[in-house]
């Protein structure tokens, strides 16, 4: 101690310069290692900000996902289903011709026929229909002489049930299988010439007529044609068919009866 105090001044000067001199650089050291420590905190902040908005960015670019279809919807969002249950529902109207064949030819010829439908699409492959059918057919001139006529004709009325199934649903032009069965009442009717109506004109007179009330069933095919729709999508169709119809009626031998009917309608008309 007493060799410190016995310094010189200006040797205690120099040691203080020195001291502080050493305390000074110890502290700039240490600020600019936390200087240091705080740009590179800051900079690795601004990289993460920077890659977290790029990434939004990326996300906010990208196209909405589109909406999962719902069942029986094709690419333009026209399913099946897309009109509800009202586009489940079938319907048909139609008119064409009846040949005669078989064994009661004899006892009916050419005429027309009148159908009328409504029933359901279980699938674009198969649907059902309820149907009416009239059938207007004459009878031959041979048979109406023998009979004491001077004309007559057969009825025909049909409740029936017809499933349908649709060979290419897909395409514009298809094929499809028909049949069915169900009621049928045919009356057969003679008539003579009178004279005369409120203008003057002859008349037919009903002189006799039978008829009979039974089961029968039909089996057919026929070609469809779809129009409408703006992609080839509509649900109307054009149809042309022919069918087997086969009418269990009573014997010759009866009193109300011609044998078994069978004839071949050919019917055009829409479906949808």
């Amino acid at each position: 101690m007493s060799s410190l105090f016995s310094l010189s001044p200006t040797r205690h000067i120099v040691t203080l310069a020195a001291a502080a001199a050493f305390a000074a650089g110890t502290a700039n050291a240490q600020i600019a290692r936390s200087s240091d420590t705080l740009s590179s905190t800051s900079s690795t902040n601004n990289e993460s900000s920077s890659s977290a908005d790029s990434s939004s960015s990326s996300l906010d670019a990208m196209p909405p996902e589109p909406a999962a279809k719902g069942a029986g919807q094709d690419d333009r969002g026209n399913g099946y289903h897309s009109h509800g249950h009202f586009n489940h529902l079938a319907f048909e109207a139609g008119a064409g011709f009846n040949a005669p064949i078989g064994n009661d030819t004899p006892y009916i010829t050419w005429g027309g026929n009148f159908s009328g439908g409504v029933g359901f699409h279980f699938s674009p492959r198969f649907s059902t229909l309820a149907e009416f059918q009239f059938i207007d057919d004459k009878l031959p001139g041979a048979f109406v002489a023998a009979g004491g006529g001077t004309g007559g004709d057969a009825h025909i009325i049909a409740i029936t049930g017809e499933p349908v199934f649709d060979l290419f649903p897909k395409s514009t032009n298809s094929m499809y299988l028909i049949g069915g069965g169900g009621y049928y009442h045919k009356s057969t009717n003679f008539t003579v010439e009178e004279c005369c109506d409120f203008y003057g004109y002859p008349v037919d007179v009903v002189t006799d007529s039978f008829s009979s009330n039974q089961l029968g069933g039909n089996i057919g095919f026929g070609y469809t044609h779809r129009i409408g729709g703006v992609y080839g999508d509509g649900t109307t169709k054009v149809f042309a068919e022919a069918r087997y119809l086969f009418i269990n009626t009573p014997p010759i031998g009866a009193t109300n009866g011609l044998g078994t009917t069978e004839l071949i309608p050919v019917t055009i008309g829409l479906r949808w």
